[in-house]
């Protein structure tokens, strides 16, 4: 099957917590062990950030708790790598999976390269010391689809 290789696209967009709580029972009648436990840490993780900010979320600030949960399974997953835990690796990866249905599809090399190139354009940065302007405009315009290391790279490429 060529399903798998098609880029995943954001099939469960959450503006609020609703969908989740929705996923969350579905999970749950399924006796879906892996994604009780994901969609339980997210919900807490955005419970967490709730609280701490003292208002409901926004897209853009549930976005941004989606994108850390994920980043932390990303850096689990590379730490069992090294450690040679093919195992966690596998439960990892697992669980990063499901956090991903929720997260916008990641954005090609030639997008991202196009975007850093608007970004420059836009700030009109000629050197490393405007780096920083650069990746504020792309990642803004990026809308969380692009991984920061990534834009990190392509933009001190460009700059250098």
């Amino acid at each position: 099957m060529t399903d798998s290789l098609q880029p995943k696209e954001n099939t469960k967009p959450l503006n609020d917590l609703s969908q989740l709580e929705a996923d969350l029972a579905e999970a749950s009648k399924a006796r879906d062990q892996i994604r009780l436990t994901v969609l339980r840490l997210l919900k807490t993780a955005l419970l967490n950030y709730k609280i701490e900010v003292g208002e409901d979320l926004s897209p853009q600030q549930i976005m941004s708790v989606l994108q850390k949960e994920a980043k932390k399974h990303q850096d689990s997953i590379e730490q069992y790598k090294n450690a040679g835990r093919e195992d966690l690796v596998k439960e990892e990866t697992a669980e990063l999976e499901i956090i991903d249905e929720y997260l916008p599809a990641k954005m090609s090399q030639a997008d991202l390269e196009k975007l850093v190139d608007e970004a420059i354009a836009e700030v009109g940065a000629t050197s490393m010391a405007d780096m920083g302007k650069v990746m504020g405009v792309a990642q803004k315009k990026s809308a969380g689809a692009a991984d920061g290391s990534q834009l990190s790279a392509i933009v001190k490429s460009r700059l250098s």
